[in-house]
């Protein structure tokens, strides 16, 4: 193998083949590297791209990042599938074989007691979202009362159904936080999405990882089903399951 090596994850050996059509990073499938009883899932990269200072350039380009993060992802996915990995860092990245040889040894107690923790279980990811408020006919627009009073006392009515929505998507993000808990081992609150930044229509309000048993996960995508349409204006969105990217340790780009 030549070229630098990029590493996706660290997991136990595994009897089940990878699917024999998968590619990673460049299209490069990737390989298993043994040692010391881990196994570090890794493929062929061009210096070009990945050596430490184009790696930093291709970092601001978005196109390129996207498409990387895409390749890194479906591997971990395929992964995901047959055995129980640790994905490491978008960009983790070793001169040679030796290098990563060297990482797993440096490493080597993190791992064994990070994919005990995770053995049998996967992170599923749900976002609350408040949807926004419907726009007024257009009708009902043209029939108000032009003076400054109407107008402010208007603006107050607005301010506060706001306030009373807001209230309630919060007293339902958290009542559905503590039921999803009860078949989670773990939990994460990441903050919520800009709305401004996001694609996604409505105001984030919840934002949670969950490190669920694969044995609960039936039951888990079930109590979020039951809760979709349960609060009028209220989304509820389930992703997963992945990978436990939240509770591995690792930093995520």
């Amino acid at each position: 193998m030549t070229g630098l090596r990029y590493v996706y994850a660290v997991c136990r050996p595994f009897g089940t083949p990878l699917q024999s059509q998968l590619t990673g990073i460049g299209g490069a499938p990737p390989g298993l590297l043994h040692h010391h009883g881990l196994v570090a899932v890794v493929s062929q990269v061009p210096e070009a791209d990945f050596g430490e200072e184009a790696l930093k350039a291709h970092l601001e380009d978005l196109d390129w990042l996207a498409a990387t993060a895409r390749a890194h992802q479906g591997v971990i996915d395929a992964l995901t599938t047959v055995t129980t990995p640790l994905p490491l860092r978008l960009g983790t990245v070793f001169r040679d074989c030796s290098g990563v040889r060297s990482m797993i040894e440096a490493r080597e107690d993190d791992f064994r007691r990070t994919l005990e923790r995770l053995e049998g279980r996967v992170e599923w990811g749900v976002k609350v979202y408040l949807d926004p408020e419907p726009p007024e006919p257009a009708a009902a627009v043209a029939a108000r009362p032009g003076s400054g009073r109407d107008y402010l006392r208007r603006r107050r009515e607005s301010t506060h159904a706001q306030e009373d929505r807001w209230q309630r998507a919060e007293a339902f993000a958290g009542s559905l936080h503590e039921r999803l808990c009860r078949y989670a081992e773990d939990s994460r609150l990441h903050p919520p999405q800009n709305s401004t930044l996001s694609t996604t229509p409505g105001q984030n309000v919840l934002n949670a990882a969950y490190l669920v048993p694969r044995k609960h996960s039936e039951e888990f995508v079930e109590t979020v089903d039951r809760t979709k349409g349960e609060a009028p204006g209220i989304r509820v969105e389930l992703t997963g399951p992945w990978a436990a990217y939240s509770f591995t340790g690792e930093g995520q780009s």
